[in-house]
């Protein structure tokens, strides 16, 4: 065996795309996880007036657009990062 071994590193893009798609797996989780947040609020906190209504409304549709727009920028990374799918020909593969 040689002494000297080459150093394992993956290419830029293929990096960029594999952490674009692990994000895009763990967007529902960390929307589970923001959603049922206001579970954990104290009774007291929750049931004072209406305004704990509107601001836990305003919470969850603010949680709601986020996750709306994250999806929107990773589902364009991914499109964009995506490598074009290929045949055993080595040409684009029909279908």
């Amino acid at each position: 065996m040689s002494g000297t071994r080459e150093p394992v590193l993956l290419e830029r893009e293929s990096y960029r795309r594999r952490r674009v798609r692990d994000a895009a797996r763990f967007l529902p989780f960390l929307g589970v996880v923001l959603v049922f947040f206001p579970a954990l609020w104290t009774p007291e906190a929750a049931a004072e007036e209406a305004a704990g209504t509107a601001q836990l409304a305003f919470y969850v549709f603010s949680v709601w657009f986020a996750l709306i727009a994250m999806a929107v920028i990773l589902s364009r990374q991914l499109m964009r990062t995506s490598p074009p799918e290929t045949g055993a020909d080595g040409g684009p593969e029909a279908g």
